[in-house]
């Protein structure tokens, strides 16, 4: 077993190790084995300020008994939420589940390049399966709908907007821009990689990298207007049709189960 951990030098070391304890709770109380735990969020995405919360988000395997149970747990574990941890999983089913149906956030956590602990064999085996079964419809449908839930979010419509949440708007759209001039391959989950992956206009790299740079020093943004030039951005990539009646990816099911059985075989606890 290769056990990877890669935690970044900026990320406070007390709480990183709150965030180890508090995993090693779950598992513990819970009765579970985490193989993959990471932080998702702005620091994962390149744009953390120094008040950001910890992302920490993880993948569980339950007993084989318990998945064959009629009455089986949720399958989500959420642990006590406040202004520094944000801490929460998904069971493995779950995950197979969202990958099947094009939730990018599955293949997001899986390449996350914040690792608190993981398994190396079970992130390549599940990352495989995303790789399957992903079409991009599918993931341009994923992007959409979150890129404008984040819009609305934003206030983008008003004049003043949360400058905060302008971020979490620019990220789908870029996915989008990327996806849009990328026929194959992996969008990156940094923004900074994604924008230099497209070709945007000088003003517009310029803007975000600005604003990229205060919010790394700046504990809270407040509202203020955005800048037309990445609003116009926004727009031209969230106000896109969303992909319908898109068919899954062929034998989706039958390779999602059979990495399922695979992995709980080799995981449970």
């Amino acid at each position: 077993m290769v056990w990877l951990r890669s935690i970044d030098a900026s990320m406070d070391t007390a709480i990183v190790a709150a965030i180890d304890d508090r995993l090693g709770g779950v598992a513990a109380e819970q009765g579970v084995r985490i193989p993959w735990a990471i932080e998702s969020g702005s620091r994962a995405w390149g744009f953390p300020s120094p008040d950001s919360d910890y992302d920490c988000r993880f993948f569980y395997v339950r007993t084989g008994e318990e998945y064959l149970s009629p009455w089986r747990p949720r399958d989500v574990i959420e642990t006590p939420l406040d202004a520094i941890f944000d801490v929460n999983g998904w069971d493995l089913i779950k995950a197979v589940r969202l990958a099947v149906r094009g939730n990018a956030t599955v293949g997001e956590w899986l390449r996350s390049p914040l690792i608190y602990g993981g398994d190396e064999a079970f992130r390549d085996e599940l990352l495989a399966l995303v790789d399957a079964v992903t079409t991009r419809p599918r993931l341009r449908r994923h992007y959409l709908y979150l890129g404008r839930r984040q819009r609305a979010l934003a206030g983008l419509e008003g004049e003043q907007v949360r400058l905060k949440r302008l971020f979490y708007a620019v990220r789908p759209a870029a996915t989008l821009h990327w996806l849009d001039t990328h026929p194959h391959g992996t969008p990156p989950m940094r923004l900074q990689e994604l924008l230099a992956e497209v070709n945007i206009p000088p003003t517009l790299r310029d803007t975000m990298a600005e604003l990229i740079s205060v919010k790394s020093v700046t504990r809270e943004l407040g509202k203020g207007t955005v800048p037309r030039v990445i609003a116009d951005y926004i727009s031209v990539h969230l106000d896109q049709p969303v992909p319908v009646n898109v068919p899954l990816a062929p034998d989706a099911h039958a390779r999602a189960a059979d990495t399922f059985r695979g992995l709980v075989t080799r995981f449970a606890p």
